[in-house]
C-alpha cells in the first residue's frame, strides 16, 4: 500500500512515498525543494505557485517510478492563508507570517477585546503573526483583496484546492488561526465580527482523515496518472509530527524540532485556564480527536539565519563543521532567551545575539562556534523551562522527552537537551511530519484502526536514538543562571498577558 505525503516547512518542502507492508512502514524521498519567501517592495510573500509547481513535479517523479499512490496528503506550517475571488481564482500571493505589516496589531486587538476574552474563546497562544491579526491588519488597511474575497483557505487548503478544485478547510490548521472556537467546534463569529470579517469566507473544518476530492482530471491527463484520492491529513505539520511520536505510554511529552520548536503533550480536551493563559500555551487540534497542549519556541530559525548571514558575507560554513566548532567553544559563556522578540525578523541575527549579551552583562560571542554554542545551549535550557511548564499545566510528570523532526539530526542539541532536562531524550523519526501525514492516510483507508496502532508500527519501523543526561551539576548551575537572565514576565510567558 503506497501513499504520497507532501511536507512543507518554512524553508523547504519534500515529497515522500510511503509503503506499508507486513514488515512495517518504509519511506522514500521522491523530491526535495526550497521554499523561499519573495520580497516585493516592502511586502514579504510565499511563492505559492512555485510550491504548486513543485507538487506537480513530485507527482511526475512518482509516475516515472511506476507508482500509483492510493492517496496523497499535504501538511505545512500554520497561520498563513490565501483568498479566492468569485471565479475561484487566487486574489494575491499569500503573505509570509514574518511580514512587517502585521507588527503591532496583536497588541491593538488585545486592548480592544482583552487577552482573557480571546483566549477563552480559542485557547490559542498569543503570537503576533496569528491569522486573527493578519486579517485584522488587512481589513484596517483597506486591502482590496478582502473586498473581493469569497473564500478563505490556509496554505494546505489552498494547495489542495489547486490539485482538486475543492475548497475545504481542515481542523488542525484552523485551530492555529486564533479564530476557531473549540468549545462550539466552529469559527468564532464574535471574533470575526469584531475585526470585520464575514463568516461566509470560512467553511466547516473537516477532521484529519477526511477525503476531500481527488486529483483533477486535467492533472491526471497531463501526467498520465489515474485519479488519486486527496486526504485532509493533520495538515498543520506539528499535528502530523505528533501523530508520528513513537510513544508507548498515553502520557508523553514531545518536541517537534525544526525551524520552529514546538513542545507539549497530547490531551483529550483543551486546557483553557488562567494558568495556561499566563504561560501563553496553546491548545491546537490534533488527529484522532485530540488536542495539543504546547508552546512555540523560536527554534533553529536563529541558527539558520546566522548561517545565511555568514553565507551572504562569504563566510559560509557546513552544518557539520559548525557543530564541531560549537562543541569546542567554551560552555555557557553567553545565554539568551530564544523567544525574545528581537530574534523574530530575518537578517542580522549575530549582532542581535551580541546586543542581548551586552544588555544582560555577558560576554559577547564572537566566532561562529561560540555563536552556535550560545544558540544551542540557550535552546536546550529553554526546552527545560517549557517542559516544566507543560508538566505543571497538564498535571503530569514525564519520564523523558520524544524529539521528532529534522532538528534531531543535530546530535549536540539532542544531547544538550537531555543534559538540560535531566531525563532521557528519544530522538526519532527525523521525517516525523511526513510519516504522520502518511499514518493519517492509512488511518483513513482502514489500514490502521487508530493513532496508537499507527504509533506502534512507526516505533517498530524507524530508528530512535537514546540520549541519556550527562554533566548534571554544571547544567543545573547553568539553568539557574538562564532563569535569572530571562526572568522578565515577557521572557517567561512569551508576550504580555
Amino acid at each position: 500500500m503506497s501513499v504520497l505525503a507532501y511536507d512543507l516547512g518554512a524553508g523547504s518542502g519534500r515529497a515522500l512515498l510511503g509503503h506499508l507492508n507486513d514488515r512495517g512502514m518504509e519511506t522514500l524521498e521522491i523530491h526535495r525543494f526550497k521554499n523561499e519567501p519573495v520580497k516585493v517592495g516592502e511586502r514579504l510573500h510565499w511563492d505559492i505557485l512555485r510550491l504548486h509547481h513543485e507538487l506537480l513535479e513530485g507527482l511526475n517523479l512518482v509516475k516515472q517510478k511506476g507508482e500509483q499512490p492510493e492517496s496523497l496528503g499535504i501538511d505545512s506550517w500554520a497561520v498563513d492563508f490565501g483568498l479566492l475571488g468569485s471565479h475561484g481564482e487566487l486574489l494575491g500571493n499569500p503573505y509570509h507570517y514574518r511580514d512587517a505589516q502585521f507588527n503591532g496589531m496583536m497588541d491593538q486587538v488585545r486592548k480592544e477585546l482583552t487577552s482573557q476574552r480571546i483566549f477563552e474563546r480559542t485557547g490559542i497562544q498569543f503570537l503576533s503573526f496569528n491569522t486573527l491579526y493578519q486579517l485584522a491588519t488587512l481589513k484596517r488597511s483597506g486591502s482590496p483583496m478582502l473586498n473581493e474575497a469569497e473564500r478563505f483557505l490556509m496554505i494546505p487548503d489552498l494547495l489542495r484546492y489547486f490539485l482538486t478544485g475543492e475548497a475545504v478547510n481542515e481542523f488542525t490548521n484552523a485551530t492555529t488561526t486564533q479564530l476557531y472556537n473549540p468549545t462550539i467546534g466552529h469559527w468564532d463569529g464574535e471574533l470575526l465580527a469584531h475585526i470585520g470579517i464575514s463568516e461566509t469566507l470560512f467553511g466547516e473544518a473537516v477532521m484529519p482523515g477526511t477525503q476531500v476530492g481527488q486529483l483533477r482530471s486535467s492533472i491526471c491527463s497531463d501526467l498520465g496518472l489515474s485519479a488519486i484520492p486527496v486526504i485532509a491529513v493533520a495538515e498543520h505539520d506539528t499535528g502530523s509530527a505528533v501523530v508520528a511520536v513513537p510513544a508507548t505510554e498515553r502520557s508523553f511529552a514531545y518536541l517537534s524540532c525544526g525551524t520552529w520548536s514546538l513542545m507539549g503533550t497530547e490531551i483529550d480536551h483543551p486546557a483553557i485556564s488562567s494558568e495556561s493563559l499566563a504561560l501563553n500555551f496553546t491548545n491546537e487540534g490534533g488527529a484522532g480527536g485530540t488536542f495539543r497542549l504546547l508552546k512555540n519556541i523560536m527554534g533553529l530559525w536563529i541558527l539558520q539565519e546566522c548561517m545565511r548571514e555568514w553565507e551572504r558575507k562569504g563566510q559560509g560554513i557546513s552544518y557539520a563543521e559548525l557543530l564541531s566548532r560549537a562543541e569546542l567553544a567554551p560552555p555557557f559563556a553567553s545565554l539568551f532567551d530564544p523567544d525574545d522578540d528581537r530574534f523574530m525578523p530575518a537578517g542580522d541575527m549575530t549582532s542581535r545575539i551580541q546586543q542581548y549579551c551586552r544588555d544582560t552583562g555577558q560576554a559577547e560571542p564572537q566566532d561562529q562556534g561560540a555563536i552556535a554554542r550560545s544558540i544551542l545551549e540557550s535552546l536546550a535550557l529553554k526546552y527545560r523551562r517549557v517542559l516544566e511548564w507543560t508538566e505543571q499545566l497538564s498535571r503530569q510528570s514525564f519520564n523523558g522527552l520524544h524529539m521528532v523532526g529534522g532538528g534531531i539530526q543535530n546530535r549536540l542539541l539532542c544531547q544538550w537537551t537531555a543534559n538540560s532536562i535531566g531525563k532521557p531524550v528519544w530522538a526519532g523519526p527525523a521525517e516525523g511530519s511526513a510519516i504522520g501525514n502518511m499514518a493519517v492516510q492509512w488511518m483513513a483507508s482502514g489500514a490502521f484502526k487508530d493513532i496508537w496502532e499507527a504509533r506502534k508500527v512507526i516505533r517498530d519501523s524507524f530508528p530512535v536514538t537514546d540520549y541519556e543526561p550527562k554533566d548534571r551539576p554544571i547544567w543545573e548551575e547553568a539553568y539557574g543562571r538562564f532563569l535569572r537572565l530571562t526572568a522578565s514576565p515577557k521572557s517567561q510567558a512569551g508576550s504580555e498577558v
